[in-house]
């Protein structure tokens, strides 16, 4: 029988050398590719990225060589440029607070870089993300489930991975801790075994959006006016794209009580503020949607849902809508559900389905 060939998705991190490694042991013939998604001349001169540097690529060079596998370089500026930090630039300038994570997960890493594995030869590309996939017997459909430890489990970023993809994909990570992951690096004499993992937003790693979209668009964002929940001006702000909703630290509002983002008006260049207790809501509507147990929602469906990455799992019930989109009703009102952002339902530890929030009701 001929030798599977999968393509390992190497970023010079812990997580995706052990992947090429486990991907090997199972009898793959294995290369290894990393993606350039951007140079740190976008950046400013004081900072670089926690990803794309020149080390990184020459630490995955030299878990290939030591491994034995031939390595790729792929430039991908140009679709990391229109479908990640394009879309995050028009996504904040429209009031949303996107997430270019899942963006890059969906556009770049299970898109793009599949595309070359599949033109390369390769039934499999492979990656370090922890996560499991399994095959529903009676549906055949392919499952998103959640990684086993689960402190370090990434299904809410990967819940836009479509039934062709996830086809094409290994996680061999899914089973395994983060602390066995570093003992394998650290038995196989890898570098990067103890490597930090990164945690920031690649292309912003000091955090300050505001700064990025000036200097990525070239534009001067305007002022405008604070308002409390009655339409009263009670301060100025540096532009609404500045701003997210339940943000509460950087208003510079002296207001007697601590008050926080509820709203903005991207047309009127308005930021509302008001109390914690103005950010709760119970509904959300959402497109964009991947489903995995079923082709699509024809009838309601209890779950457990998250609308945000560090958010703690809450009972809802999810609703089929018009056009494909789908209403998210949780039990408990929820803090700062915010447009722009994934939603996913989960049931147990498989991935019911994921979608983006458009809206939020009541």
């Amino acid at each position: 029988m001929e030798q599977k060939k999968a393509l390992i998705a190497m970023s010079g991190g812990v997580d995706s050398s052990v992947a090429a490694y486990l991907t090997q042991c199972q009898g793959y013939e294995c290369a290894g590719a990393t993606m350039r998604m951007f140079s740190n001349e976008i950046l400013p001169p004081e900072q670089s990225s926690t990803c794309c540097s020149l080390d990184d690529v020459e630490d995955a060079r030299s878990v290939a060589y030591r491994l034995g596998i031939p390595f790729h370089v792929f430039n991908a500026t140009v679709p990391f440029r229109q479908q990640v930090m394009d879309r995050f630039a028009r996504s904040y300038e429209a009031g949303l607070t996107p997430n270019p994570c899942v963006d890059c997960n969906r556009h770049l890493k299970f898109d793009h870089f599949l595309q070359k594995a599949l033109l390369l030869g390769c039934s499999h590309m492979v990656t370090g993300h922890y996560a499991r996939i399994r095959r529903d017997p009676e549906s055949g459909r392919f499952i998103l489930c959640k990684a086993r430890d689960t402190a370090k489990d990434q299904s809410y970023f990967l819940a836009c991975l479509d039934q062709e993809q996830l086809a094409h994909i290994l996680f061999p990570l899914g089973e395994l801790t983060k602390e066995e992951v570093r003992a394998i690096a650290a038995e196989q004499g890898f570098l990067n075994a103890r490597k930090r993992d990164s945690q920031d937003i690649c292309f912003i790693p000091d955090g300050d959006y505001l700064a990025f979209l000036k200097r990525y668009t070239g534009k001067a964002y305007a002022s405008g006016s604070f308002l409390d929940l009655e339409g009263n001006v009670v301060g100025t702000h540096q532009g609404a794209v500045a701003y997210t909703l339940g943000q509460r630290k950087g208003l510079g509002l002296a207001m007697g009580t601590p008050v926080y983002v509820c709203a903005k008006d991207m047309r009127a260049n308005t930021v509302t503020v008001g109390p914690n207790e103005a950010l709760f809501h119970r509904t959300l509507v959402a497109g964009n949607w991947v489903w995995y147990p079923f082709p699509a929602l024809t009838e309601p469906v209890r779950c457990m849902a998250k609308a945000r990455s560090r958010m703690t799992e809450q009972p809802a019930t999810v609703y089929p809508d018009t056009d494909g989109k789908a209403r998210v009703v949780f039990d408990e009102p929820q803090r700062a559900i915010t447009p722009g952002q994934a939603v996913v339902l989960y049931d147990g530890d498989r991935v019911i389905g994921g979608g983006t929030i458009e809206e939020v009701l009541e």
